[in-house]
């Protein structure tokens, strides 16, 4: 299989590319803002369809990129919270209506959200509002897609790797590691689910 990894350079990206390259039965494409085998803007249409257009086609993509606004409400504008959402849901999406058509039939796509849409934290309404849109757009899209192409969402709680800038924000939570979160993703690429949203550590 031939995927497609952006964010590969992330706390989840990282451990998800080498996950699906540990075997050798793939061939990984690790992609990131500024590093890796390409680069791509994923909140820019002309960014993702150059980065198709440059990789062809592929068997699957995984989309571990975005970042969320964690900030009390009544601090938020509605110009963050849109800027926000270009970040974390919109981008992820753009990269699903563009990379569907640079997939092979029977090709996949996993998306990520996050456990702040089932279990609200302060200063999450932003991470809540991306994460429910994501895993809307997901349950939808897989109604409509065509040729077998199959869409997931994986949805992580905070992950240990993670925990020394985003504990304070889940006291009380326990973290779970990346490579635990790295398994859905394989689970999602190399399943036969479509709609799923695969919760890890909630």
């Amino acid at each position: 299989m031939k995927i497609v990894v952006i964010g590969a350079g992330g706390d989840i990206g990282r451990p998800v590319a080498d996950e699906l390259a540990r075997d050798g039965k793939h061939e990984v494409i690790r992609v990131g803002r500024s590093r890796g085998d390409h680069q791509v803007d994923i909140t820019r249409d002309d960014s993702v369809s150059a980065l198709f257009k440059q990789i062809g086609t592929v068997d699957a993509i995984v989309v571990a990129a975005g970042n969320v606004i964690l900030a009390p409400v009544q601090h938020m504008t509605a110009a963050d919270f849109h800027r926000g959402l270009q970040d974390k849901l919109l981008s992820q999406v753009r990269v699903a209506l563009i990379g569907q058509h640079y997939l092979s039939d029977g090709g996949s796509i996993t998306l990520t959200s996050g456990i702040a849409v089932d279990d609200p934290i302060a200063q999450g309404s932003h991470a809540a509002a991306s994460n429910a849109g994501i895993e809307g757009f997901v349950r939808a899209a897989a109604c409509d897609f065509r040729r077998g192409i199959r869409i997931n969402a994986v949805s992580p709680t905070v992950l240990i790797e993670s925990m020394d800038r985003f504990g304070p924000f889940f006291p009380g939570y326990e973290g779970v590691p990346a490579t635990s979160v790295a398994m859905a993703y394989r689970r999602s690429v190399e399943g036969v689910h479509s709609g799923r949203v695969y919760r890890v550590g909630h």
